[in-house]
């Protein structure tokens, strides 16, 4: 048993397996929802207060674990999925009119805050204060989207392959976590974030299903 437990045992090539799984299935995760968003050139039933939280929470997420120099596998999903966030919420942005001066100010407020952290120009001792909010934002901007969808019944922009893909990743970083770093704020985040990620698929799958029909 013993065996299992050491760095080359088999629940850490297990996590390692998943951490490579996570990150493949992470480069394509919000592509079926930008592309959706683009070929319907309607953002119905999204939420972009929701996005916009979300994109903190990854962002908050991912320079907690970088200045804390955790294994870059165990978060390297977090650059990928941050880059596909830019682009979703740039293209719901445009498609409900929202593209103006006062969204590039905050584009470059929020480029300044990321790279202040990165560069450890801002103390990282601040992200310690961040952290246990991403789990309330992270939440609330799932929380958001699914409300979205049963408000409106209609998930017709909504993609299922980014939302079960979503619940899917969310749920291998809870081992992965486990034995890298056990972190409990980062365990609450992401058990909490499978729970609803979850929930917006099955919301999006069930008003979806009336058009397959």
């Amino acid at each position: 048993m013993t065996d299992l437990l050491d760095d080359r045992g088999i629940l850490y090539i297990i996590a390692d397996l998943l951490s490579i799984v996570t990150i493949a299935s992470c480069l394509i995760s919000k592509v079926p929802q930008i592309r959706t968003v683009q070929t319907l050139k309607s953002a119905t039933g999204l939420s972009i207060n929701g996005l916009l939280m979300e994109l903190c929470s990854y962002t908050v997420t991912m320079l907690y674990n970088f200045t804390n120099g955790y294994a870059f596998l165990s978060y390297m999903e977090y650059p990928i999925l941050l880059v596909q966030e830019y682009v979703l919420v740039y293209v719901v942005l445009k498609y409900e009119n929202l593209l103006g001066k006062r969204a590039f100010i905050w584009a470059g407020v929020y480029a300044g805050v990321f790279f202040g952290f990165a560069s450890g120009i801002i103390p990282s001792s601040l992200l310690m204060m961040l952290v246990p909010l991403t789990t309330p934002v992270g939440a609330t901007s799932k929380v958001m989207q699914l409300v979205a969808i049963l408000k409106s019944k209609n998930s017709q922009s909504v993609s299922l392959i980014t939302w079960g893909i979503s619940a899917f990743t969310n749920s291998t970083r809870i081992y992965t976590i486990l034995l890298d770093s056990a972190d409990r704020m980062l365990l609450a985040n992401f058990g909490i974030s499978t729970v609803l990620s979850t929930s917006v698929f099955l919301a999006a799958w069930y008003y979806k299903k009336p058009k397959q029909e």
